[in-house]
């Protein structure tokens, strides 16, 4: 798909060049219009199509219907992100002059910059078939047609990767209390429980190795389908009891629609080693809308679900139900989430939890090779049902930041040092915890 944007965007400045060749070929009538719709053709002649957008909105209730306010109205309205607004301008602009063919070769791009390379392609041969342009603009506009069919034949495949190294310092690669003793509510008459072993928090060194293969071949111009694999893993130096490895594949289709927005539906499996045995599976099912602006950022809507099966514990079976809603722009993100983890045995009740949080980051290029990065989170979770060694509901809160730097060393080469910080605030002093982490990776992507 990306390949077909940008066929699109190489085409779009011999569009216009076109349709100001037809608009010569066409005659003097938009020489002699008033004076807003002169002035918002010059705006927009001069890349300031939001001015002659701004210019002539505010007129449109009284002069739809003028071919020479609508075409300029359409112009602006296009090249500032309005294309609905194109769209029906252009049309009424047809509807009186059917023969326009700056207003056609208009209205073509504007539904091919939509995604409507059919409508688009059937525009565009209508202004061919005019017997009065000649031969060399002809020739131009054959040649925009045939692009245009082979967008409606575009497939294709692409492959993707990347493999990443690295390594720090963890303060906490247990996640564990702070505490060195905890009083238990059932046995408060004996004092307070001494914390040893893994039930303290162990601070240590760290290795870091990461992969991932991502594949997307295209059934259709609007149709794709992808699959993905990604790996991870994680060594402490000297506690094997906490080394964690991820193992994550992805299959799913993409549906295209005529605007741009993306349809996705998609099936993940994944398992989850802990001192290198087999701990979880999880198997999910995901959908998601994006819906991408004029701009270049996305809103996008997800909703998933997960079977969670822990091998050595399966009173922690659960379905995980959550939905999603995100912001990408070119340098900032921004995410809302909120769900329900139920487990699956009345037993494990008091696992189950309700969540709702939020994150946004950041990276900010601050030259050609070097850019900052950075994150925020939290997230809430209400348990259901009282823990039963300290026989109370569980609430914790966590927070996560992360700071850093990413460096281009070479050609698909970067080098991240990154700093994270993590505050898990629980009402049970054993989920309380305080986390740092300090790393440096080297990333290869192909």
């Amino acid at each position: 798909m990306a390949e077909s944007r940008s066929d699109i965007s190489r085409v779009r400045v011999n569009w216009r060049w076109l349709t100001l060749a037809a608009a010569v070929i066409a005659g003097p009538a938009y020489a002699t219009a008033d004076a807003p719709v002169q002035q918002a053709l010059a705006l927009a002649q001069q890349g300031r199509a939001g001015e002659a957008y701004a210019l002539l909105a505010p007129l449109a209730a009284t002069r739809a219907g003028d071919p020479d306010f609508d075409y300029a109205l359409g112009l602006a309205a296009e090249d500032s992100g309005h294309r609905a607004e194109a769209i029906i301008a252009l049309q009424r602009v047809l509807a009186v002059q059917p023969k326009n063919a700056p207003a056609r070769a208009e209205l073509a791009r504007v539904y091919a910059l939509t995604g409507d390379v059919d409508t688009a392609e059937r525009e565009f041969s209508t202004v061919v078939e005019d017997p009065s342009l000649p031969d060399p603009v002809r020739q131009r506009f054959n040649q925009l047609v045939g692009g245009l069919r082979r967008e409606q034949r575009a497939g294709g495949t692409s492959l993707s990767g990347f493999a990443e190294a690295g390594g720090g310092y963890d303060s906490n690669i247990n996640t564990a209390t702070g505490l060195t003793s905890i009083t238990l509510p059932l046995f408060a008459s004996l004092g307070p429980a001494a914390l040893s072993g893994t039930a303290t928090r162990i601070d240590e060194a760290f290795g870091n190795f990461e992969g991932g293969l991502s594949v997307a071949s295209g059934v259709s111009r609007q149709t794709r389908l992808f699959a993905s694999l990604l790996g991870s893993y994680r060594d402490n130096y000297g506690s094997r009891t906490f080394d964690q490895g991820t193992l994550t594949g992805t299959a799913g289709v993409g549906f295209t629609r005529a605007n741009r927005d993306v349809v996705s539906l998609s099936g993940q499996a994944q398992q989850f080693w802990l001192d290198r045995d087999s701990y979880r599976q999880a198997y999910s099912a995901i959908g998601q809308y994006t819906h991408r602006t004029a701009g270049g950022q996305a809103l996008s809507f997800g909703l998933q679900y997960s079977r969670l099966d822990y091998r050595t514990d399966p009173l922690r079976d659960a379905d995980r139900y959550t939905a999603t809603a995100s912001y990408t722009g070119k340098t900032t993100f921004i995410a809302v989430s909120s769900g329900l983890e139920e487990t699956r045995r009345a037993a494990g009740n008091n696992a189950s939890n309700g969540f709702v949080g939020g994150r946004m980051g950041f990276e900010k290029p601050l030259g050609t090779r070097f850019s900052i990065l950075g994150s925020a989170g939290i997230e809430y979770r209400g348990y259901r049902a009282p823990d039963p060694l300290f026989l109370q509901t569980r609430h914790d809160t966590q927070f996560d930041a992360a700071l850093g730097f990413r460096v281009l060393v070479a050609p698909r080469v970067t080098v991240r040092p990154l700093a994270t910080y993590t505050r898990n605030a629980s009402n049970i002093d054993l989920y309380d915890y305080n986390r740092v982490t300090g790393s440096v990776a080297v990333r290869f992507e192909f």
